[in-house]
């Protein structure tokens, strides 16, 4: 997919690839584009990469950024659609079906930060906010340094009607 020892720096391969999808219609006006750790996670790439590839996109006229929001397609003052589910919880619900389904055991870690961070293409706060979430519902326990594990059974939330 990507040249890495081509002549197009991958800023703008990447930039081109993402620009590909405003054009066919896969990102509409208002949408998020992937954020800077979704781009390093998709594609493999430095931070510093990403973030040139956001500074390409706005460059080219196609996003505009709002600070502490994100970036999104169209110039600034398009009307920005939001997620009905913050992502930190969108994460924390797939893991706790990983639970209830027993891909992630009671008494057993979950995967730490790092691990999340880089499956999910998101931010550490993201990943800290939806531990929080799971923790709150019941389903994980901190222990201190040592980590996050599942809860015993009769902690989970009931399921769904």
């Amino acid at each position: 997919m990507l040249d890495r020892d081509g002549p197009v720096p991958l800023y703008k391969q990447v930039a081109d690839l993402v620009q590909r999808h405003i054009d066919d219609g896969d990102l509409g006006p208002g949408e998020a584009v992937p954020s800077e750790a979704e781009l390093e996670a998709g594609y493999g790439i430095a931070r510093t990469t990403a973030r040139r590839v956001t500074r390409e996109l706005r460059e080219r006229g196609l996003v505009h950024t709002v600070h502490g929001k994100g970036t999104f397609v169209g110039p600034a003052g398009t009307r920005l659609h939001r997620r009905t589910t913050p992502l930190y919880e969108e994460i924390a619900m797939e893991i706790a079906g990983m639970i209830r389904r027993g891909a992630l055991r009671a008494g057993r870690r979950i995967p730490d930060e790092k691990t999340l961070m880089e499956r999910y293409g998101v931010a550490r706060v993201t990943v800290r906010n939806s531990v929080a979430f799971l923790r709150e519902q019941g389903w994980v326990v901190t222990a201190g340094r040592r980590g996050t594990y599942v809860s015993p059974p009769e902690r989970w939330p009931d399921p769904p009607d």
